[in-house]
Protein backbone atom coordinates (compact mmCIF):
# COMPACT_ATOMS: atom_id res chain seq x y z
CA UNK A 1 0.00 0.00 0.00
CA UNK A 2 1.55 3.39 -0.74
CA UNK A 3 1.64 6.04 1.71
CA UNK A 4 -0.67 8.25 0.13
CA UNK A 5 -3.18 4.88 0.38
CA UNK A 6 -2.58 3.98 3.62
CA UNK A 7 -3.38 7.65 5.43
CA UNK A 8 -6.40 7.30 3.44
CA UNK A 9 -6.90 4.11 5.12
CA UNK A 10 -6.40 5.17 8.33
CA UNK A 11 -8.66 7.89 7.98
CA UNK A 12 -6.55 10.71 7.69
CA UNK A 13 -7.65 11.95 4.28
CA UNK A 14 -11.26 13.24 4.43
CA UNK A 15 -12.44 15.31 1.66
CA UNK A 16 -10.15 18.74 -0.14
CA UNK A 17 -11.56 21.94 -0.73
CA UNK A 18 -10.48 25.21 -0.71
CA UNK A 19 -10.52 27.69 2.44
CA UNK A 20 -9.46 31.75 2.06
CA UNK A 21 -7.40 30.50 -0.46
CA UNK A 22 -5.85 27.17 0.48
CA UNK A 23 -5.92 23.73 -0.27
CA UNK A 24 -7.48 22.20 3.10
CA UNK A 25 -8.15 18.88 4.33
CA UNK A 26 -11.08 18.59 5.99
CA UNK A 27 -13.57 15.93 8.18
CA UNK A 28 -17.58 16.46 7.00
CA UNK A 29 -19.79 13.68 8.92
CA UNK A 30 -23.36 13.64 9.87
CA UNK A 31 -26.37 15.91 9.80
CA UNK A 32 -27.87 18.70 11.81
CA UNK A 33 -26.68 21.88 13.45
CA UNK A 34 -23.07 22.15 12.45
CA UNK A 35 -20.10 21.75 14.91
CA UNK A 36 -16.39 23.01 14.09
CA UNK A 37 -14.07 21.43 15.11
CA UNK A 38 -10.12 23.19 15.64
CA UNK A 39 -7.05 20.70 16.71
CA UNK A 40 -3.84 21.45 18.97
CA UNK A 41 -0.45 22.11 17.63
CA UNK A 42 1.11 19.02 18.47
CA UNK A 43 4.38 17.32 15.78
CA UNK A 44 2.57 15.68 13.01
CA UNK A 45 -0.85 16.58 14.14
CA UNK A 46 -4.12 16.40 12.08
CA UNK A 47 -7.41 16.91 13.11
CA UNK A 48 -8.09 12.90 12.78
CA UNK A 49 -5.31 12.28 14.98
CA UNK A 50 -6.88 14.49 17.23
CA UNK A 51 -10.83 14.14 16.85
CA UNK A 52 -10.95 10.32 15.72
CA UNK A 53 -12.44 9.10 18.96
CA UNK A 54 -14.84 11.71 19.28
CA UNK A 55 -15.96 12.42 15.53
CA UNK A 56 -18.43 9.65 15.28
CA UNK A 57 -20.55 10.10 18.54
CA UNK A 58 -20.68 13.88 17.87
CA UNK A 59 -21.81 13.32 14.31
CA UNK A 60 -24.69 10.87 15.58
CA UNK A 61 -26.47 14.08 16.41
CA UNK A 62 -24.96 17.29 14.27
CA UNK A 63 -23.00 18.03 11.35
CA UNK A 64 -19.57 17.88 12.26
CA UNK A 65 -16.73 19.69 10.22
CA UNK A 66 -13.12 19.83 11.40
CA UNK A 67 -10.48 21.00 8.81
CA UNK A 68 -6.72 20.54 9.15
CA UNK A 69 -5.88 23.97 9.86
CA UNK A 70 -3.37 26.26 7.72
CA UNK A 71 0.30 24.18 7.74
CA UNK A 72 -0.98 21.19 9.60
CA UNK A 73 -1.93 17.72 8.48
CA UNK A 74 -2.22 17.49 4.67
CA UNK A 75 -3.98 21.26 4.59
CA UNK A 76 -1.39 23.14 2.34
CA UNK A 77 1.48 24.88 3.68
CA UNK A 78 1.71 28.94 2.75
CA UNK A 79 5.00 29.38 0.84
CA UNK A 80 6.34 31.99 3.39
CA UNK A 81 5.99 29.85 6.01
CA UNK A 82 4.65 33.33 7.97
CA UNK A 83 1.49 32.05 10.48
CA UNK A 84 -0.20 33.79 13.33
CA UNK A 85 -3.25 34.05 15.16
CA UNK A 86 -5.33 36.00 12.35
CA UNK A 87 -4.02 33.85 9.63
CA UNK A 88 -5.39 30.96 11.25
CA UNK A 89 -9.04 32.69 12.22
CA UNK A 90 -9.15 33.60 8.35
CA UNK A 91 -8.30 30.18 7.66
CA UNK A 92 -11.21 28.92 9.91
CA UNK A 93 -13.74 31.54 8.49
CA UNK A 94 -12.87 30.41 4.89
CA UNK A 95 -13.80 26.98 5.87
CA UNK A 96 -17.03 28.12 6.91
CA UNK A 97 -17.51 29.97 3.64
CA UNK A 98 -16.66 27.64 1.71
CA UNK A 99 -19.01 25.23 2.87
CA UNK A 100 -22.02 27.88 3.19
CA UNK A 101 -22.18 28.02 7.23
CA UNK A 102 -23.03 31.17 8.85
CA UNK A 103 -23.09 30.13 12.36
CA UNK A 104 -21.18 26.89 13.82
CA UNK A 105 -20.67 25.75 17.45
CA UNK A 106 -16.96 25.68 18.34
CA UNK A 107 -14.93 23.03 19.94
CA UNK A 108 -11.08 24.24 20.02
CA UNK A 109 -8.08 22.06 21.60
CA UNK A 110 -5.09 23.90 22.99
CA UNK A 111 -3.88 26.12 20.69
CA UNK A 112 -7.18 25.72 18.52
CA UNK A 113 -8.90 26.99 21.52
CA UNK A 114 -7.26 30.57 21.46
CA UNK A 115 -8.05 30.45 17.37
CA UNK A 116 -11.79 29.38 18.57
CA UNK A 117 -12.03 32.68 20.78
CA UNK A 118 -10.53 35.30 18.70
CA UNK A 119 -12.77 34.08 16.01
CA UNK A 120 -15.59 34.26 18.55
CA UNK A 121 -14.38 37.89 19.40
CA UNK A 122 -13.94 39.43 15.58
CA UNK A 123 -16.88 37.74 14.66
CA UNK A 124 -19.48 36.81 17.23
CA UNK A 125 -22.21 36.25 14.94
CA UNK A 126 -20.75 33.37 13.43
CA UNK A 127 -20.53 31.38 16.30
CA UNK A 128 -23.29 29.28 18.77
CA UNK A 129 -22.06 28.16 21.34
CA UNK A 130 -18.15 27.54 22.27
CA UNK A 131 -15.99 24.73 23.92
CA UNK A 132 -13.07 25.12 25.22
CA UNK A 133 -10.70 22.48 25.68
CA UNK A 134 -7.29 23.09 27.35
CA UNK A 135 -7.15 25.74 25.51
CA UNK A 136 -4.82 28.62 25.07
CA UNK A 137 -6.30 32.05 24.47
CA UNK A 138 -5.21 33.80 27.91
CA UNK A 139 -1.66 34.22 28.74
CA UNK A 140 0.63 32.14 31.16
CA UNK A 141 3.82 31.82 31.86
CA UNK A 142 4.83 29.05 29.54
CA UNK A 143 5.39 25.60 30.87
CA UNK A 144 8.11 22.61 30.26
CA UNK A 145 5.58 20.99 28.63
CA UNK A 146 4.79 23.16 26.00
CA UNK A 147 7.86 24.53 25.39
CA UNK A 148 8.74 21.08 24.95
CA UNK A 149 6.09 20.51 22.04
CA UNK A 150 6.79 23.32 20.05
CA UNK A 151 10.63 22.71 20.27
CA UNK A 152 10.28 19.24 19.05
CA UNK A 153 12.80 17.94 17.14
CA UNK A 154 11.91 14.57 15.46
CA UNK A 155 12.82 11.34 17.03
CA UNK A 156 11.20 8.39 18.43
CA UNK A 157 12.63 8.84 22.10
CA UNK A 158 11.56 12.60 21.78
CA UNK A 159 8.09 11.15 20.62
CA UNK A 160 7.79 9.06 23.13
CA UNK A 161 9.01 11.96 26.03
CA UNK A 162 6.23 13.57 24.46
CA UNK A 163 3.20 11.76 24.71
CA UNK A 164 4.47 10.60 28.53
CA UNK A 165 3.92 14.28 28.61
CA UNK A 166 0.51 14.44 27.34
CA UNK A 167 -1.32 11.86 29.02
CA UNK A 168 -1.77 11.08 32.57
CA UNK A 169 -2.90 7.29 31.85
CA UNK A 170 0.28 5.86 30.65
CA UNK A 171 -1.49 2.68 29.25
CA UNK A 172 -2.26 5.06 26.56
CA UNK A 173 1.04 5.79 26.03
CA UNK A 174 3.58 2.52 24.34
CA UNK A 175 5.92 1.92 21.81
CA UNK A 176 3.45 1.44 18.40
CA UNK A 177 1.92 4.71 19.29
CA UNK A 178 5.23 6.57 19.81
CA UNK A 179 6.22 4.75 16.38
CA UNK A 180 2.99 6.25 14.79
CA UNK A 181 3.21 9.67 15.92
CA UNK A 182 6.86 9.88 15.11
CA UNK A 183 6.51 8.74 11.58
CA UNK A 184 3.36 11.24 11.08
CA UNK A 185 5.77 13.77 12.50
CA UNK A 186 8.29 13.06 9.45
CA UNK A 187 6.09 13.15 6.63
CA UNK A 188 7.16 15.26 4.13
CA UNK A 189 6.53 19.04 4.79
CA UNK A 190 5.10 18.37 8.37
CA UNK A 191 8.33 19.20 10.57
CA UNK A 192 9.10 21.99 8.31
CA UNK A 193 5.73 24.19 8.97
CA UNK A 194 5.67 23.11 12.38
CA UNK A 195 9.13 24.42 13.47
CA UNK A 196 8.58 27.66 11.19
CA UNK A 197 5.16 28.22 13.92
CA UNK A 198 6.62 28.53 17.01
CA UNK A 199 10.24 28.89 16.79
CA UNK A 200 11.82 30.28 20.62
CA UNK A 201 11.90 32.37 22.50
CA UNK A 202 8.65 30.64 22.29
CA UNK A 203 6.44 32.43 25.17
CA UNK A 204 5.69 35.18 22.71
CA UNK A 205 3.27 32.36 20.97
CA UNK A 206 1.37 31.88 24.19
CA UNK A 207 0.93 36.03 24.65
CA UNK A 208 0.08 35.88 20.73
CA UNK A 209 -2.60 33.32 21.01
CA UNK A 210 -4.64 35.19 23.59
CA UNK A 211 -7.14 37.64 23.54
CA UNK A 212 -7.17 40.87 25.67
CA UNK A 213 -9.32 40.17 28.69
CA UNK A 214 -11.77 42.63 27.89
CA UNK A 215 -12.31 41.25 24.48
CA UNK A 216 -13.14 38.09 26.32
CA UNK A 217 -15.43 39.35 29.18
CA UNK A 218 -17.12 41.04 26.50
CA UNK A 219 -18.60 37.49 24.80
CA UNK A 220 -22.15 37.15 25.34
CA UNK A 221 -21.77 33.44 24.14
CA UNK A 222 -22.54 30.29 26.66
CA UNK A 223 -19.55 28.34 27.07
CA UNK A 224 -18.33 25.26 28.04
CA UNK A 225 -14.62 25.05 29.76
CA UNK A 226 -13.32 21.71 29.92
CA UNK A 227 -10.05 20.63 31.67
CA UNK A 228 -7.71 18.16 32.73
CA UNK A 229 -6.73 18.46 36.04
CA UNK A 230 -3.23 16.64 35.84
CA UNK A 231 -2.48 18.66 32.43
CA UNK A 232 1.54 19.44 32.09
CA UNK A 233 1.02 20.84 28.54
CA UNK A 234 -1.80 23.74 29.67
CA UNK A 235 -1.88 25.13 33.76
CA UNK A 236 -5.31 24.64 34.80
CA UNK A 237 -5.32 28.12 35.98
CA UNK A 238 -5.62 29.24 31.86
CA UNK A 239 -9.14 27.54 32.22
CA UNK A 240 -10.05 28.64 35.33
CA UNK A 241 -9.00 32.29 34.19
CA UNK A 242 -11.42 32.18 30.75
CA UNK A 243 -14.25 30.50 32.97
CA UNK A 244 -14.16 33.57 35.34
CA UNK A 245 -13.72 36.23 32.10
CA UNK A 246 -16.26 34.60 30.34
CA UNK A 247 -20.04 35.31 31.79
CA UNK A 248 -21.72 32.75 30.76
CA UNK A 249 -19.70 29.95 31.12
CA UNK A 250 -19.51 27.06 32.70
CA UNK A 251 -16.64 24.40 33.95
CA UNK A 252 -15.82 21.33 34.18
CA UNK A 253 -12.03 19.68 35.00
CA UNK A 254 -11.64 16.07 34.32
CA UNK A 255 -9.31 14.36 37.33
CA UNK A 256 -6.76 11.91 36.31
CA UNK A 257 -6.78 13.16 33.06
CA UNK A 258 -3.17 15.09 31.27
CA UNK A 259 -3.86 17.09 27.89
CA UNK A 260 -5.88 14.72 25.93
CA UNK A 261 -9.28 15.50 27.44
CA UNK A 262 -10.97 13.87 23.93
CA UNK A 263 -9.02 10.64 24.03
CA UNK A 264 -8.35 10.08 27.38
CA UNK A 265 -11.90 10.64 28.41
CA UNK A 266 -13.97 10.38 25.22
CA UNK A 267 -16.67 9.04 26.16
CA UNK A 268 -17.36 11.61 28.92
CA UNK A 269 -16.04 14.40 26.65
CA UNK A 270 -18.63 13.65 23.59
CA UNK A 271 -21.20 13.10 26.30
CA UNK A 272 -20.55 15.96 27.97
CA UNK A 273 -20.37 18.68 24.89
CA UNK A 274 -23.64 16.74 22.73
CA UNK A 275 -25.39 17.61 26.37
CA UNK A 276 -23.86 21.27 26.03
CA UNK A 277 -24.96 22.13 22.46
CA UNK A 278 -28.38 20.15 22.95
CA UNK A 279 -29.20 22.82 24.93
CA UNK A 280 -29.18 25.01 22.66
CA UNK A 281 -30.92 22.74 19.69
CA UNK A 282 -33.91 22.71 22.04
CA UNK A 283 -33.90 26.46 23.06
CA UNK A 284 -33.82 27.25 19.21
CA UNK A 285 -36.84 24.86 18.21
CA UNK A 286 -39.32 26.28 21.08
CA UNK A 287 -38.88 23.74 24.00
CA UNK A 288 -36.76 24.79 26.32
Amino acid sequence: MTTSAAMVASGEIGREIVAAGYRTNLHDQGEGYPVMLIHGSGPGVTAWANWRLVMPELASQRRVVAPDMLGFGYSERPQDRYYNRDRWVDHALGVMDELGLEQVDMVGNSFGGGIALALAIRHPERVRRLVLMGSTGVSFPITRGLDEVWGYEPSLEAMRQLLDTFAFDRNLVNDELAELRYQASIRPGFQESFAAMFPPPRQRWVDSLASPEKDIRGLSHEALVIHGREDQIIPLQASLTLADWLKRSQLHVFGRCGHWTQIEHANRFARLVNDFLNEADTMASGAY
